[in-house]
């Protein structure tokens, strides 16, 4: 199979962990006999550096002529306050919809070797597997009118949260059919006791459930989600969200997986005539510029985007599965960086890259 792919290590740590994704991908593609094709684009705060835009038209091109693209991270401290439109993020932004990407997938597992890198007591986090689905193009962080107006004591500060029946009905269905495919359970998380947003979306997402009858659906307010995910974590099979719930909540999953450097992401949109999903991946974390440059950062989520991208956006099962196999296995290894607190003397990320390739054979 041919992969073409576009690689935008972006910010800070993005271009370490990004390059040892880009280790395993090369391996995989040697070893399964893949042609690989990649081309590397700016965004963020680099691609402000260069182009004086966080989203280059240069880089749109690129990523719609991909057929999947791998991003690192995004943000830089200098630019915490400029403008949004000035900001790295708004980016991150711009790549989303311009892909058309909707749903964000952010798998959380605790693996055995992590347990006691959680700051939760073992009893409560061992045998969580969960994926949330946040939906990722409309919400508050879309939503217009915005922006800041006003001077003084009038100064005011407007953003709102929007939702049509079809956003939220398309994003529904990938998070029940996600669920087929693993315990059958989802739980919708809104916040309908105070918002009529929330409202439509328990109200769309009841009649979507009708389709699934072999899902099993249930609802939690956010702030209900929030607790559960601590106190209850194994409760969870697939958590479906709008857009800032889900950007909160999947960060909270962090403390399950022991480190937010562990968890990947699938951002997926439409289908390509092959099938195959048009998909944006990425790590959860940021851009971690305090430790940027040091060969520190955990390239584990980076790496397990990869996986990720080789499922959804080729249909390469086999090697997916390899890759989080190896992962796993590096894992019980302890060949493992810092933040995960192993026994011995932390690896670079680049020796956690080469182990991951290793283990793959």
């Amino acid at each position: 199979m041919d992969l073409k792919i576009l690689v935008l290590p972006g910010d800070g740590i993005g271009t370490e962990v990004t390059r040892e994704a880009v280790r395993v991908l090369r391996h995989v593609t040697a070893k399964w006999g893949h042609a690989l094709h990649l081309a590397e684009g700016l965004l963020g705060g680099i691609a402000i550096h260069q182009t004086g835009s966080p989203f280059p038209e240069e880089t749109g091109r690129l990523a719609a002529d991909a057929d999947a693209t791998l991003l690192g991270a995004v943000g830089l401290p200098e630019f915490d306050n400029c403008p949004p439109e000035k900001r790295p993020e708004k980016g991150l932004l711009g790549i989303r919809q311009a892909l058309g990407v909707f749903a964000n997938l952010r798998p959380v597992r605790t693996f055995a070797a992590l347990l006691d890198s959680s700051p939760l007591k073992n009893a409560l986090v061992e045998g969580t597997d969960m994926i949330i689905v946040r939906e990722l193009t409309g919400g508050i962080y879309y939503g217009t009118p915005r922006g800041i107006s006003g001077t003084g004591a009038e100064t005011r500060a407007v953003n709102t949260m929007t939702y049509t029946r079809a956003e939220i009905e398309r994003v529904s269905h990938i998070a029940f059919r996600l669920a087929q495919g693993r315990r059958r359970k989802v739980t919708s998380v809104d916040k309908s006791n105070v918002l009529e947003n929330s409202q439509l979306w328990r109200r769309v997402v009841t009649e979507m459930a009708a389709d699934y009858p072999d899902v099993a659906l249930d609802h939690l307010l956010v702030d209900n989600c929030a607790m559960q995910l601590i106190l209850n974590p194994r409760r969870f099979d697939v958590v479906l969200t709008e857009n800032m719930f889900g950007d909160i909540l999947s960060d909270e999953g962090a403390v399950l997986a022991g480190s937010i450097g562990m968890l990947p992401s699938a951002s997926l949109g439409g289908r390509k005539p092959s099938g195959a999903w048009v998909g944006l991946y990425e790590p959860v974390h940021g851009s971690a510029p305090d430790i940027a440059g040091q060969n520190k950062a955990n390239p584990l989520g980076a790496i397990g985007s990869i996986a990720a991208m080789l499922e959804y956006s080729f249909g390469l099962q086999e090697e997916a599965a390899r890759v989080n196999s190896a992962i796993e296995a590096v894992l019980n290894s302890g060949r493992v960086t810092a933040d995960l607190k192993p026994a011995g003397a932390p690896a670079t990320t680049e020796q956690v890259g080469e182990a991951v390739c290793a283990a793959i054979g």
